[in-house]
């Protein structure tokens, strides 16, 4: 396989070479490291880049001087290298490319990152990565590809294998089990059958990760169009137990075929979906929404998103002969295009869909009319405030939406009526 030069043409491509240009001259070993080389080699475009080298943080710090960059990651050989400054950035869109010193790990008593690391050589950096595809280097000045661990020919064979022993890769930290789902799911690969087992017979241990790392993992599995493909392999080796205990009943199916049809590839739409699809009530779906969110802790905005889609697509699925004013309301909801997106993905018969798609391209006015009639309007007319003031101001706007009534002193005559 041949790096392709192309995949560096980039701002953060750019900004690695110069990084990797500057150690360079430095005097040190410095080369394009992990997932980066991976997604160029796969001629997919990476979405950032790793540098790796033998200078240590504090020799990255003097290289580049401290102003511009940052230790967060300091006690494990990462230290992030701002780009040179500019007039035209601002502090909000400046990312820190990360640097990392070659190492070699110690013992992961925690189930998540190395007691203590030892700096050392590229091989040694290489072995203690998860998997042969993400253990690759690319040194850009020699134009070569550096593999200790045998990623290339696994990654021509689209195969996902870890590095060295199964158990012990997994023991160390053990999300690295969803990380296969999440590459299975997202790069089309197969999973050689000791990686597999393995997963298998540490599946349990999937409880001990704290729920942001599990979550951060599902949301990359639940957006993609393959999301089946890593279910699957939840429920196939039991991770799903802790994960996602539902899929277990999954109709797979009914659930490819419903997400396939999404139009819009989100997480909230995936998961809209994808509840909906598992459950055959709102409420159940609902319910287990909850446990989810609790368990890979979901954002406010996350969870109210994806209830109103499991709550509202129903609604839009049946809508083609609805009344306006039954219609209109949930196309005003803030989350109307999670639930749109997930309608057109449970709806066999898209007529409810389509209808809502054209009204939304109403002007404002007339799709969010002003209201005829408010309480205060009410109540300076000189009506009682009472519990009757919230069904009639419910009706008025309903006859308002569905043309039976056009204007105030009519809304206004209604309500003396009633009165």
């Amino acid at each position: 396989m041949e790096f392709p030069e192309k995949a560096l043409d980039s701002p953060a491509g750019h900004e690695a070479l110069r990084i990797i240009d500057r150690l360079r001259e430095a005097g040190f070993v410095s080369v394009l490291a992990g997932g980066c080389v991976r997604d160029a080699l796969l001629r997919r475009p990476p979405k950032d880049f790793d540098v790796a080298t033998d200078a240590t943080p504090d020799s990255v710090q003097q290289v580049f001087g401290r102003r511009q960059t940052i230790a967060f990651g300091a006690s494990f050989g990462v230290i992030g290298v701002l780009p040179p400054k500019s007039k035209e950035k601002t502090a909000a869109t400046v990312t820190p490319t990360e640097v990392a010193t070659f190492r070699a790990d110690g013992n992961y008593s925690d189930g998540r990152r190395p007691d203590h690391v030892t700096y050392g050589t590229a091989e040694a950096d290489a072995a203690r990565r998860d998997f042969t595809i993400n253990g690759l280097f690319y040194d850009p000045s020699r134009r070569e590809i550096l593999d200790y661990v045998g990623g290339i020919p696994d990654l021509e064979l689209m195969h996902l294998r870890t590095i060295g022993n199964a158990h012990r890769r997994f023991d160390e930290d053990k999300l690295r089990m969803l990380r296969a789902v999440r590459f299975v799911t997202t790069l089309g690969l197969t999973v050689e059958e000791s990686t597999l087992s393995a997963i298998e017979a540490h599946a349990d241990s999937i409880s001990l990760v704290s729920g942001e790392r599990i979550g951060a993992e599902m949301r990359r599995v639940v957006c993609h169009h393959n999301a089946v493909v890593g279910y699957k392999m939840l429920v196939d080796t039991g991770l799903q137990k802790h994960v996602w205990p539902s899929l277990e009943n999954s109709d797979w199916p009914l659930l490819e075929t419903h997400l396939r049809r999404a139009e819009q590839c989100s997480f909230e739409v995936g998961m809209s979906t994808t509840l909906s699809s598992l459950h055959s009530s709102i409420r159940a779906a609902i319910n287990d929404l909850k446990k989810i969110a609790n368990r890979w802790r979901l954002s406010t905005a996350e969870q109210r998103s994806i209830e109103t889609a499991i709550r509202l697509a129903p609604e839009i699925v049946g809508c083609a002969d609805a009344a306006w004013s039954h219609l209109q309301p949930i196309l005003i909801d803030r989350d109307i295009d999670t639930v749109i997106a997930t309608a057109a993905a449970l709806a066999e018969d898209r007529s409810g869909v389509d209808r809502a798609i054209r009204e939304l391209q109403r002007e404002p006015s007339s799709l969010n009319p002003e209201p005829l009639l408010t309480g205060n309007d009410l109540i300076q007319s000189g009506i009682t405030p009472g519990p009757k003031f919230r069904s009639w101001l419910s009706e008025i706007r309903r006859m308002q939406l569905d043309d039976e009534i056009d204007c105030t002193d009519d809304a206004m005559a209604w309500v003396q009526r009633q009165s």
